[in-house]
């Protein structure tokens, strides 16, 4: 095959995207649909003492309210992840329990969505309410459960003995703020019901066949006889991987009504309904002798989970992969608070776990006076620590090395305060970025037609990261076609499994998949191109050949560690007097194994760097004490970055194909580009004002 490695092939869904052919959840026009509006909880722990819905009942056009009395039948699924999984454990209008603030309590459907929306408004709720713990600092810290079947906690060596023999060592909390999902696409679901026994739900998910399966068994239905549709995303960053409670009601009240409903979230009710990443905190201790050999790492982590579900923000995961030492200790501790479920969210642990990690050995590198490039060379690992297992195709080094001479590393002052620029400090920053390199099962269908094209079919999706692209182009390849000419088709569940759009797997699963259709409907036509396929097509009268291909991971997670790389740097100016911060300067550099299109590859990069920009200066979700609300509920109060916020983003990749982890050599992009950002952007803080700053966001107020 011809690599693709360096190419540059636009989007194959851009142009159905900017001209508004894409069709998303909500915009399914379906016959006799009605719509639903949410009753929302307005205490955050409690019990609903009395909900009055006579005056919704009776509002025009109102045809139903449901709540806790009169809820609809629903099964609950064995929620085991593989087999089906919903992100809260509790189901909707199970109980006349309320758990945290904005928790759904009702809803009403009606023939339009604002006559649903003012029928909601008339239901009138009197509680019997309790103080809810909303203070993280209050909460009682215990060891969580296994995530995915692993223990969280890891000691390997003698800490203790460890930390005592070093020359150079350093204890430093640092901690994050909640964060909000915010997709530019809001959660939505139209569920259709054909009969009581054959469901089709139109609802953003990335992960097709587990939402299938997860919505057969909640309503008690053969799979077959369950349809997801979503050919769009329009952002989900791992908040559309399950169905959420609104999905569940929609689903519920539309048999139960037997006509179609659709259920879409409003942005105040995504702050509570739609997960968040939690806030943590992380401590670190690093023991090392003068010359910045690493001894011993500790990184001890708390958050914050919701009584309806359990999810630990898993920050000490990228602890074993980064830096070689004999002793190394980790830990977590989680706590129940009266919110909403916390869920993944882009690089969810790898993001703020890096934080703390990254900033700390930049501490280090300053308290010994070693250049932060090198102190990480230095301390680089060959395995993973707590696999035992030597890393496949890994070229860590190679980002930092490349990262430094396209910044101009070297000639970094190497005192605080020293680089000025019309009147402004002048910080430069670096950090080290990595993320797991996962892969799953995935399914393909190719099929030629007579007309000179290639249409590949499965249920894989396509949440804005390329995924109709990068398939096209690897048919393409495989096929001896222009791109141009392969047609793509995803998120339909009546499709081959593609796999699960998440824990940046999608291309590293679907990829293979595709390539051994292509190959597989060549050999049966005994041809060496589409093109010969296609004239025989023609000459026969046929109306198609097609193929189908599986793929799936096999021993190689027995004898190698998979892993992606990075290395950010960056530059900030700040003026002090008014606390302002502009970032003016980036460089990622990415090893990701194959990179199938540059230009798709280097916008995901692109786009986690602004995402963990928005992390380190912006984003924040502070939780009002009294009433647990989010106290930001929409797009105009809870910030994040906008053009004038974001540089020129450099981003370069090096490294080889990794054949060892599939036959294609692609590890995932989605996720690695938001690792590092938060602590490069930190220690180039600290570079231009000699200010440590520890807890994000880095607002103006910690800048004066």
């Amino acid at each position: 095959m011809n690599t693709l490695k360096g190419s540059a092939v636009s989007r194959k869904d851009g142009r159905a995207k900017v001209t508004g052919t894409a069709t998303y959840a909500a915009e399914h026009q379906i016959p006799n649909l009605v719509h639903g509006y949410l009753v929302t909880a307005s205490i955050a722990n409690g019990q609903i003492k009395s909900i009055d819905t006579s005056a919704a009942e009776k509002a025009s056009g109102v045809i139903a309210v449901f709540t806790h009395k009169n809820a609809p039948k629903v099964f609950k699924p064995a929620n085991n992840f593989m087999t089906s999984k919903i992100y809260e454990a509790r189901l909707p209008l199970s109980d006349d329990k309320v758990y945290y603030a904005g928790q759904i309590i009702g809803l009403v459907v009606a023939d339009t969505f604002e006559r649903a929306r003012h029928g909601a408004q008339l239901v009138k709720v009197e509680y019997a309410t309790q103080k809810p713990l909303i203070d993280p600092t209050k909460g009682t810290y215990k060891e969580p459960p296994p995530q995915f079947g692993e223990e969280l906690k890891f000691e390997k060596g003698d800490f203790t003995t460890g930390m005592a023999s070093a020359t150079t060592k350093m204890e430093v909390t640092y901690k994050t703020s909640t964060e909000l999902h915010a997709p530019m696409e809001p959660h939505a679901t139209i569920a259709r019901w054909q009969g009581s026994d054959s469901l089709t739900i139109y609802e953003p998910t990335q992960w097709v066949m587990g939402t299938q399966r997860t919505y057969a068994e909640l309503f008690g239905l053969p799979t077959e006889r369950v349809r997801i549709v979503t050919p769009y995303i329009g952002g989900a960053f791992g908040s559309k991987v399950f169905p959420w409670p609104h999905g569940i009601l929609c689903a519920a009240v539309a048999r139960q009504l037997q006509r179609p409903v659709k259920v879409a979230l409003t942005r105040p009710q995504m702050t509570a309904n739609a997960g968040h990443r939690s806030e943590t905190e992380q401590k670190i201790r690093l023991a090392a002798t003068a010359d910045g050999k690493l001894i011993a790492i500790e990184h001890d982590v708390k958050s914050c989970t919701s009584p309806v579900d359990v999810f630990t923000e898993p920050c000490t995961g990228i602890t074993p992969v980064m830096y070689a030492t004999p002793n190394l200790r980790l830990k977590q501790e989680l706590a129940v608070m009266n919110i909403g479920t916390p869920t993944f969210m882009r690089a969810p642990g790898e993001n703020p776990g890096l934080w703390a990690l990254e900033s700390a050995m930049d501490e280090l590198a300053w308290k010994l006076d070693i250049d932060p490039v090198e102190l990480r060379l230095k301390n680089e690992t060959k395995e993973h620590q707590r696999k035992g297992l030597p890393f496949s195709a890994k070229a860590f080094a190679e980002c930092l090395r490349v990262g430094a001479e396209q910044f101009g590393w070297k000639d970094r002052p190497k005192q605080v305060r020293s680089l000025t620029r019309n009147g402004k400090l002048i910080g430069w920053g670096m950090a080290g970025s990595t993320f797991p390199g996962g892969r799953g099962a995935a399914s393909a269908k190719v099929r030629l037609l007579p007309d000179g094209t290639a249409h590949i079919l499965t249920a894989a999706n396509d949440m804005g990261t390329g995924a109709y692209t990068v398939v096209a182009s690897t048919a393409a390849e495989v096929l001896g076609l222009s791109v141009e000419k392969v047609r793509v088709d995803l998120g339909d569940s009546l499709l081959p499994d593609g796999g699960l759009a998440g824990g940046s797997m999608m291309t590293a699963s679907l990829l293979p998949a595709v390539m051994s259709a292509c190959q597989e409907i060549l050999k049966t036509a005994q041809a060496k191109t589409a093109e010969e396929v296609f004239a025989n097509l023609r000459q026969s009268g046929r109306a198609a050949v097609e193929a189908t291909a599986s793929s799936k991971p096999g021993e190689e997670g027995k004898k190698w560690a998979f892993q992606s790389w990075g290395a950010h740097f960056c530059e900030v100016s700040i003026d002090e007097e008014i606390g302002r911060l502009q970032v003016t300067r980036w460089v990622s550099v990415m090893n990701i194994g194959r990179v199938m299109n540059a230009k798709t590859a280097a916008s995901q990069v692109r786009g986690g760097v602004i995402m963990g920009i928005g992390q380190a200066l912006m984003e924040e979700c502070h939780f009002d004490p009294n009433i647990g609300y989010p106290v930001v509920y929409d797009l105009a109060t809870y910030h994040f970055p906008a053009h004038a916020d974001i540089p020129r983003i450099e981003v370069a990749f090096v490294g080889e194909p990794d054949l060892n982890f599939n036959p294609v050599g692609v590890r995932g992009v989605g996720e690695i580009g938001i690792t590092g950002v938060s602590s490069a952007l930190g220690n180039a803080v600290y570079h231009a004002t000699g200010k440590r700053i520890r807890d994000l966001p880095i607002t103006p107020d910690k800048l004066l």
